[in-house]
């Protein structure tokens, strides 16, 4: 299918450059020493941490803390995606090859995702090396690892999105950085306000849902939130771009 084509050309432009390997490295070195000061706060007083347990404390906080760092650094890898193709011209001969705007989005999409799940599983492999010496919760930790695959790939959908909305990619990076930290702190906004507001602030926020399945808990309104988000910003990246296209034309 070109959409895996599109998404092999995104993925070997990823790591063709040495920002992604940058990019991957700085994940990798921040969730470790995360993950190490986690574990060195556990087996000083293991006792005292009562029920949270080697996986509530040490898993799921270090996947709690690689997900604000890969909000953090999101921005910097989907920032050119559609950003540079404006600014160097090269999105006309996009709108006029035989490719349609759908299979376009979608491969791009698919190779900034493929890459972060690299990352996740390097993250990953974190606290699953904990297992030969604990008794870990492993359906805790499952619901943790989907929860933070759900929120990669609403990262990487809102970066797709606002890179089709301007030809510079350091301001795409600032936008998509501003509204993933607006999406992630919105149940701020509830927490002051009261009735239906409040529960659209709170439904609205990333942290909410994520911490529920950091939590353990898998339901489908969470799921599916992330599913209807990754799939909006995806549905306004083709609208957008066929837009350009028509304004082109």
């Amino acid at each position: 299918m070109i959409v895996f084509t599109i998404a092999g050309y995104e993925l070997r432009r990823l790591f063709g450059s040495p920002q992604a390997w940058i990019v991957l490295a700085v994940i990798q070195f921040l969730s470790a020493m995360f993950f190490y000061i986690l574990l060195s706060r556990y087996l000083e007083a293991p006792q005292a941490q009562g029920e949270r347990g080697m996986t509530q404390m040490v898993a799921a906080g270090t996947l709690q803390i690689a997900g604000i760092i890969l909000l953090m650094v999101t921005p910097f890898l989907t920032m050119r995606l559609f950003s540079d193709e404006q600014r160097s011209g090269t999105i006309q001969l996009l709108f006029s090859s035989p490719v349609s705007l759908t299979d376009l989005v979608l491969g791009k999409y698919l190779g900034i995702v493929l890459f972060l799940f690299l990352a996740l599983i390097l993250i990953a492999l974190m606290p699953l090396s904990l297992l030969p010496g604990t008794n870990l919760d492993l359906g805790l930790l499952a619901a943790g690892l989907l929860g933070l695959a759900l929120l990669v790939l609403t990262f990487a959908a809102v970066g797709l999105f606002i890179s089709t909305l301007t030809a510079q990619p350091g301001v795409a990076a600032i936008l998509t950085f501003a509204v993933l930290f607006l999406l992630w702190i919105v149940h701020i906004a509830g927490s002051t306000t009261t009735g239906p507001a409040a529960e659209v602030f709170s439904y609205l926020s990333l942290l909410q849902h994520f911490n529920t399945l950091l939590q353990g808990m898998v339901n489908s309104v969470d799921v599916v939130f992330f599913l209807i988000m990754s799939s909006l910003f995806i549905l306004l990246s083709i609208w957008r771009l066929d837009a350009v296209r028509t304004h082109h034309w």
